[in-house]
């Protein structure tokens, strides 16, 4: 008879818990056959909006990818037809400079 008491709040609160469900479901249909966001801006769709940030972050990857490709290029010309110095032999002959100028 006790767990009959208990059960009655639970069952009030499971009924308002899925009528708040049913009412954010209808909401997202709702937003999803409009194509359009609560505010009525189109911008405010999150369908539009996760479109535009996949194809920003595409474009994003291409730019760096060809970057990098046109970066390659150059410093394989500039390094073929110039007299282009060995960066890594540098820095080591001046941190051993530094070594020592120590002792």
């Amino acid at each position: 008879m006790a767990d009959d008491k208990d059960s009655l709040p639970k069952l009030k609160d499971l009924a308002f818990l899925k009528d708040q469900l049913e009412s954010l479901q209808r909401r997202v249909e709702d937003e999803v056959h409009a194509g359009v966001g609560q505010d009525g801006s189109l911008l405010a769709s999150p369908f539009l909006k996760g479109f535009l940030a996949g194809y920003l972050i595409a474009k994003l990857r291409f730019s760096a990818v060809l970057g990098f490709m046109v970066g390659t290029c150059t410093g394989i010309y500039a390094a073929q037809n110039y007299a282009v110095p060995n960066v890594e032999k540098t820095i080591r002959e001046y941190v051993s400079s530094l070594k020592k100028g120590r002792d």
